[in-house]
């Protein structure tokens, strides 16, 4: 619960505001893997929008992540399945659209 949507996700990555393993990663569509351990940077921890998101955002965690909030951390604890995952997608659409 660090950003309030996708949208503010990604830019707090582009902006440098978020660690993996404790190296800092400005790629929104970095691949992550089981075992990781995503976090805010000090910088990040102090900004007032994350203060707001963490204190008002009441979102539960998926089961795949796990989420220490006394450290801003989250770790991967297993890659999410199909059903785990809630962005709605239509997998035939892509395919029809690649196979032309």
């Amino acid at each position: 619960n660090f950003a309030a949507s996708r949208n503010q996700a990604r830019q707090f990555v582009r902006h440098g505001h978020v660690t993996v393993n404790d190296k800092r990663v400005t790629i929104p569509s970095y691949k992550l893997r089981k075992g990781d351990v995503v976090g805010l940077s000090t910088k990040a921890q102090a900004m007032i929008v994350v203060r707001h998101n963490l204190d008002t955002l009441d979102r539960a965690v998926p089961m795949w992540l796990e989420a220490n909030n006394a450290d801003h951390k989250v770790t991967v604890r297993d890659l999410p399945i199909r059903d785990q995952i809630d962005v709605p997608v239509r997998e035939q659409l892509i395919v029809e659209l690649y196979s032309k």
